[in-house]
């Protein structure tokens, strides 16, 4: 049998922690009912068969120790994957990788619990990713892969892709309350029980928080899960999730550095105090999977149903000197989706050998989505209103072959269409169309020896960019032409990688050298309601990553990743691509013995370009998050987090625009108007925080 289909089978029937279906790629065995016998396996060894070197998969036991400051922390797992906030803490946080500053969500496709988190043609940013509806204790592991190389990943995974799993099943209760600096208070419940002939597990969460900003953040979230797990035989199942999540907050939204210099605001402190956002997001969804003789049969089904409004304001009377410059971004979304797969294990050429057919079709209609002038949150002009429905649908295949011990082939074909309908506030930016892409993989990996392996990667992948970019003929502000952007912008990727966990038991390390070229990264600016167009890029880079369990208490790992991304037409303004992150390192460690548990992280986030010519840059990062617990009694345990331990006086994002404060002068454009003041405009990482909880597990 092929080494990787055989991996797998061991994880899945012989009782390790690691089922099938939570694996990023590489080859799949049937669930079947074998008779147990002991083996030691662990989660490393099964993560490391895939089809590419960036591949891999976080599993539980390495998330339980980590300390995090936000959900969408968790993503930071994946090895080079950074994870910021330019915003409250209701809003999708920023996140960086291979090159990239991801924005909310672009290029970096996500899933939960197998239904996709990335908006498209949303009202704040194309790709929007949203995680603050995870709870982190309900994860069962994280999978991730970076490139273009997976047949079965679409939209907005040219980057990297991360799919989120829950448990089934927990293995006892759990009543947990955290209290913490900065107003920081959190209550969860969640236990899973026995209904029926099935498993029901149930989580739910409330958070409420100020932080450290002048302007007080007043969250209040809640959050609720309910699963349902039902066994039909012979490793057949139906799981039915349902998910609710409201949040609402008040915003410091990123500060020009001027104001701080000149003592106008604090460095914690808001240019607006009226800039927030409300977000809701429910859903329901089902998996079914069936093995079947020589493969397994899959299918899910979602629908979400999500709601945003978000005032920002970020250039305070640049625009507007007499109301101010902040603005509503609203959006009311249904999205739907189906998604099915076949798999067969069986032999090519008489070589073991392993094929997947798959579709993947979503549906999302936004009823309306606009863009407003206000005041303290009170609109007083619409720049636009739209109602869009966007259909896309996609057919992939893709084959594994172990032609020899030592030489394993890839291929994969991907063909994705889309339709869009816009009907817009003004009849110049409405309109119909329709957008194709084919995206074909390769991929050769070779084993020099049993515990090594060599990948060479390629393929071409997507993103979407926003379909009212494909309509809008008329700037909604200034009323000049537009010109229409493409709605699929195709990316070509290339990787050379190697794994090998030839040197030390428990020591897994892997290396790779990457380069992604995409045509165009025209984007729609939900912040003005334009399309932007961005040049055709190029991104090179080398990341490494180790993973070290030199005995069942500790887990150890490390990765640094190192980008380099230009501009590929040359001109004077200059090739930098701005906020292209160019380096990045991590460290961590959790450890577990008798009574005590123990996470540390050390995260790095280098500097970067802010404009083309590479003359202004943002600073670097350099943060260190601890968490220790302690069990008091068999089913008691307290917990410490210290977030910022050494109380670090550095940015989580900076960006370099021009913007306007109350009572400054403006120089002017060459055409009379107001040109703003160039500067530096920074979101502060949060000072030194200290948690504390109590969980009780019943």
């Amino acid at each position: 049998m092929i080494r990787s289909a055989v991996t797998l089978g061991i994880a899945l029937c012989i009782c390790v922690a690691i089922p099938v279906t939570a694996l990023a790629g590489g080859m799949q065995q049937p669930e079947v009912q074998l008779e147990a016998v002991t083996v030691s396996a662990s989660a490393a060894t099964a993560a490391a068969t895939g089809d590419a070197a960036s591949e891999g998969y976080v599993p539980r036991a390495q998330l339980e120790n980590r300390p995090l400051l936000r959900p969408g922390e968790l993503l930071e797992t994946v090895p080079g994957l950074i994870v910021t906030q330019h915003s409250g803490d209701g809003k999708a946080n920023q996140y960086f990788l291979r090159g990239f500053n991801l924005d909310h969500g672009t290029d970096l496709s996500t899933t939960v619990a197998g239904m996709p988190v990335n908006m498209r043609t949303h009202a704040h940013g194309q790709g929007y990713t949203d995680l603050n509806f995870v709870i982190p204790e309900l994860v069962s592991g994280i999978a991730y892969k970076k490139g273009t190389y997976f047949a079965e990943e679409g939209d907005f995974s040219a980057a990297g892709a991360v799919r989120i799993d829950y448990l089934d099943k927990l293995p006892q209760g759990l009543a947990q309350l955290e209290l913490g600096e900065y107003g920081y208070r959190r209550g969860l419940l969640a236990n899973s029980n026995a209904v029926g002939p099935g498993t029901l597990l149930y989580g739910f969460e409330w958070i409420g928080q100020n932080g450290p900003w002048v302007l007080p953040e007043g969250v209040h979230k809640l959050n609720g899960v309910l699963r349902y797990t039902l066994p039909l035989g012979g490793g057949e199942r139906i799981t039915v999730t349902g998910m609710a999540y409201k949040n609402a907050w008040n915003s410091t939204d990123q500060v020009a550095q001027r104001a701080i210099d000149e003592g106008l605001i604090s460095r914690f402190g808001a240019i607006d105090q009226t800039d927030g956002g409300m977000s809701s997001r429910y859903s329901l969804s089902a998996d079914w999977l069936r093995p079947v003789n020589d493969g397994q049969v899959k299918a899910n089904a979602y629908v979400i149903k999500s709601r945003l409004t978000l005032f920002s304001d970020f250039t305070y009377t640049l625009n507007h000197p007499v109301q101010g410059d902040q603005f509503e971004q609203f959006e009311n979304r249904m999205t739907t989706g189906v998604n099915l797969s076949r798999t067969w294990l069986g032999t090519l050429a008489g070589h073991d050998s392993e094929t997947e057919i798959g579709s993947q079709t979503r549906y999302d209609r936004l009823a309306p989505i606009l863009l407003a002038d206000t005041v303290d949150r009170q609109p007083y002009a619409l720049v636009r209103s739209d109602t869009v429905n966007e259909t896309s649908t996609a057919l992939y295949v893709r084959n594994s072959t172990q032609w020899l011990p030592w030489l394993r082939t890839l291929a994969g074909l991907r063909a994705d269409q889309l339709w869009y309908n816009v009907a817009s506030s003004n009849p110049l930016n409405s309109g119909r169309g329709s957008d194709h892409i084919v995206s074909p993989k390769l991929g050769v990996v070779l084993s020099p020896t049993a515990r090594t392996d060599v990948f060479l990667n390629w393929g071409r992948g997507y993103h979407s960019n926003d379909v009212r970019g494909a309509t809008t003929t008329v700037d909604p502000v200034t009323g000049d032409a537009m010109q229409k952007v493409s709605v699929l912008v195709p990316a070509t990727g290339y990787e050379i990688g190697v794994r090998t966990k030839e040197l030390a038991s428990g020591l897994q390390l892997s290396a790779s050298l990457w380069r992604l070229d995409i045509g165009s990264e025209l984007v729609f600016a939900g912040d003005t309601g334009t399309t932007q167009p961005s040049r055709p890029s190029r991104r090179t880079g080398v990341e490494l990553a180790a993973y070290y369990t030199p005995s069942p208490e500790w887990i150890i790992d490390a990765n640094v990743a190192f980008s380099r991304a230009r501009f590929r037409d040359h001109e004077a303004i200059g090739d930098y691509i701005p906020q292209a992150i160019q380096s990045t390192a991590s460290a961590g460690v959790s450890w577990t013995h008798d009574h005590w548990t123990l996470g540390a992280r050390l995260r790095y986030f280098g500097p970067r370009p802010l404009i083309e010519d590479n003359s202004v840059r943002s600073a670097s990062s350099l943060l260190v998050n601890l968490k220790v617990g302690y069990r008091v009694q068999k089913n008691a345990r307290v917990f410490v987090e210290v977030l910022n331990v050494f109380n670090r006086q550095v940015n989580d994002i900076d960006y370099y625009y021009a913007s306007l404060l109350r009572g400054e002068t403006s120089p002017l454009n060459p055409d009379g108007t107001p040109a703003g003041i160039l500067d530096h405009h920074i979101h502060p990482a949060e000072p030194r925080t200290v948690r504390v909880g109590l969980a009780w597990m019943f």
